[in-house]
């Protein structure tokens, strides 16, 4: 029985798996011991990869954590776009209100308290921190926003200064919680906040 070798993977393939390992790495390390405690060869070490890599994929480990950063906020927003549907609302109004309570959940886990709450505004300082904030959350809302006017929930409005008003007001919610004595206690408030906030926008 002839057996044919196995394929070779391409260069793309290979930089592709070698970028997840970085990326897996550091994600694990950043979240355990915070930005400042995790050397850059502690990461190539744990991904199996060689300094020379990281430093191919990455100028150095402020832009991998800005990678890691991204890769997350990506996540959450998949993840609460699911919640969502699963969830099954009432109406648009309702599903922003359980989207905003899937986002301070998330926000709760550990991973992304460190690196998203207490590392990214000072490692990526708070314009970079805040713009990848908005390039995940603010067209979510938009869309949401503008499907709620569309359905008759809300009246019409601008679309973009809401967006950027609710935006702001999750982030201060997430960071609320992230610092509070009482984290269960502060989101249950937070949740409460959020859903009148969000009743507000509906006139």
């Amino acid at each position: 029985m002839e057996v044919n070798p196995p394929a070779r993977r391409s260069q793309a393939q290979r930089t592709a798996a070698t970028r997840s390992s970085l990326l897996a790495a550091a994600r694990k390390l950043f979240s355990e011991n915070g930005f400042a405690e995790v050397s850059t060869q502690s990461i190539v070490e744990a991904a199996g990869v060689t300094r020379g890599a990281l430093y191919h994929q990455f100028a150095d480990k402020v832009e991998l954590f800005a990678a890691v950063y991204e890769e997350i906020e990506a996540e959450i927003v998949v993840q609460i776009a699911e919640g969502i549907v699963e969830a099954a609302p009432s109406d648009q109004l309702e599903a922003m209100k359980v989207g905003a309570r899937l986002f301070l959940d998330f926000c709760s886990a550990p991973d992304f308290q460190q690196i998203g709450l207490v590392d990214a505004p000072a490692v990526l300082g708070w314009d970079r921190w805040r713009a990848i904030g908005v390039k995940y959350g603010l067209g979510v809302i938009e869309a949401m926003l503008g499907q709620a006017v569309a359905d008759g929930v809300i009246p019409a409005q601008p679309m973009r200064p809401t967006a950027h008003i609710l935006l702001g007001a999750l982030d201060e919610a997430a960071l609320y919680v992230s610092r509070a004595e009482d984290p269960v206690k502060a989101k249950a408030e937070m949740y409460a906040v959020c859903d009148r906030i969000i009743s507000g926008i509906a006139g």
